[in-house]
């Protein structure tokens, strides 16, 4: 009888178990040796700019051109500098559609508000604006790096990237001392204790010499800043500037293999992503790799999901298939394309488990997540993706043995979230959100599995050339 049980288990039941546990010494070094080049990724790209800029780079390495400059199998398309697309034109015809992962390169953080610079009690503060969903008593006291542009009033870009270098200063958001919290935070909500307008930078304390004038500091700090940058206060209004965590990414763990660092939501499906196309060399279906912005906010804007940047995209490998691209077969080659939602999903915290529903909950270490819906409550905001294409996918990942597992963004009633799944799955095309699970994700310190990491990768690759 126990013989019959554990045959019958073996060919029903479906065995969970961690992804280092399928591995030989082998896999496990190439797994790690992975995730060693990510981390680098993960230190020096901070914002979505840099984030194309470093694609755009290594792209250019690998065989891409410029879809302007040069025709050619293998493309890639900027958009505004801060979405991209990579594409490789397939052996298959283009009606037969196209393979897609889409993912995004923007990540909560702390934008400089237009008119930051200010002084109060002899410091000079910048004031920000939160940019997603952010815990914000999480940014208060660590240090604090800037990254961005300006363009002052002759119309130069001037970059700004201070604060992820050894000998650069930082910048943090001092907190309340314990000794006088309790009226003023410690009986507020959580969500209250720290107001968004409290979120600002120490940002300098040197006063200007000259002891008749006022704001003193202010004006020390704008001497600096004309100096190093050649702008005045009036620039400041024409900048994006995101104050982000100054915290390299660092291995997690005595035995290491957990890694941890700021945007991983959702940079870890950027670099998967980019890693899968940028190994495939002649795919039967065109392959499309979208990288958008502004998924925190909504996916809104020129540059994020809701935008024509990837009909555009789409018109461009008709064009190099040697067809015309109308409005008729745009929407053909749209309704015969597949697309993986490359996003991450919420891992099970050991000290916050009742969020989650443990038989419908992501782990740690095991896999690639497939993702059926997201959402909040009864699926609102979401793509439910169809039965039969999970099961395409699903088929596709137990053939080339990649550890998978499924999950939902916690309790029914407990809240949820959303992914560029739904924008992309309104034109039609067959559409599934799978990446990788984190744990305390929005937070300035995201944690992944560098298991995990290697089996998206492997989700992304087998996907793009299927």
């Amino acid at each position: 009888m126990k013989k019959r049980t554990e045959n019958l288990k073996k060919r029903l039941m479906r065995e969970l178990k961690p992804a280092w546990d399928h591995y030989t010494d082998k896999a496990k070094k190439e797994t790690l040796k992975f995730s060693d080049k990510y981390k680098e990724f993960l230190s020096g790209v901070k914002t979505e700019r840099e984030a194309v800029e470093w694609i755009v780079a290594n792209a250019e390495k690998n065989g891409f051109n410029n879809f302007l400059k040069k025709r050619g199998k293998k493309f890639y398309k900027v958009n505004r500098d801060k979405s991209i697309a990579l594409a490789i034109i397939g052996r298959e015809p283009v009606l037969e559609g196209i393979r897609i992962v889409v993912s995004h390169i923007d990540a909560p953080r702390l934008d400089l508000k237009p008119n930051p610079l200010y002084e109060d009690v002899e410091l000079a503060l910048l004031r920000t604006h939160y940019y997603g969903g952010i815990k914000k008593y999480q940014w208060t006291s660590i240090p604090i790096a800037l990254h961005g542009i300006i363009i002052n009033g002759d119309g130069k870009k001037i970059k700004i990237n201070i604060g992820d270098n050894a000998e650069d200063p930082v910048f943090t958001i001092a907190d309340l001392l314990p000794h006088l919290y309790r009226k003023e935070q410690s009986q507020k909500k959580l969500v209250e204790a720290i107001e968004g307008e409290k979120l600002t930078l120490l940002a300098g304390s040197f006063p200007f010499p000259d002891n008749e004038e006022k704001e003193r500091v202010k004006l020390a700090i704008m001497e600096i800043l004309n100096k190093k940058y050649g702008i005045k206060e009036e620039d400041f209004i024409s900048s994006e500037i995101e104050a982000v965590p100054a915290i390299p990414a660092r291995d997690i763990g005595w035995d290491m293999s957990m890694l941890g660092g700021y945007g991983q939501d959702d940079r870890i499906c950027g670099y998967t992503s980019f890693k899968a196309i940028n190994i495939i060399k002649a795919p039967v279906h065109s392959t499309l790799v979208l990288f958008l912005d502004k998924e925190e906010i909504g996916s809104v804007g020129a540059t994020g999901a809701q935008s024509q940047f990837l009909v555009d995209c789409i018109r461009e490998i008709i064009s190099r298939k040697g067809k015309t691209s109308s409005f008729d077969m745009v929407r053909e080659v749209l309704n015969k394309s597949k697309a993986l939602s490359g996003d991450v999903n919420a891992a099970i915290n050991p000290n916050y488990q009742n969020v989650l529903e443990k038989t419908n909950a992501a782990k740690l270490g095991y896999g690639v997540v497939l993702t059926k819906y997201t959402g909040a409550g009864g699926k609102y905001g979401t793509n439910d993706a169809s039965a039969e294409f999970v099961g395409e996918i699903r088929r596709l990942f137990n053939k080339n043995k990649v550890i998978w597992q499924t999950g939902e963004l916690g309790k029914v009633d407990e809240g949820g979230g959303g992914t560029v799944s739904e924008y992309i799955a309104q034109y039609g095309i067959e559409t599934v959100d799978c990446g990788p699970a984190l744990l305390g994700m929005h937070s300035p310190f995201e944690v992944s599995s560098k298991a995990d990491l290697y089996e998206t990768f492997k989700a992304y690759r087998v996907f793009l050339q299927s």
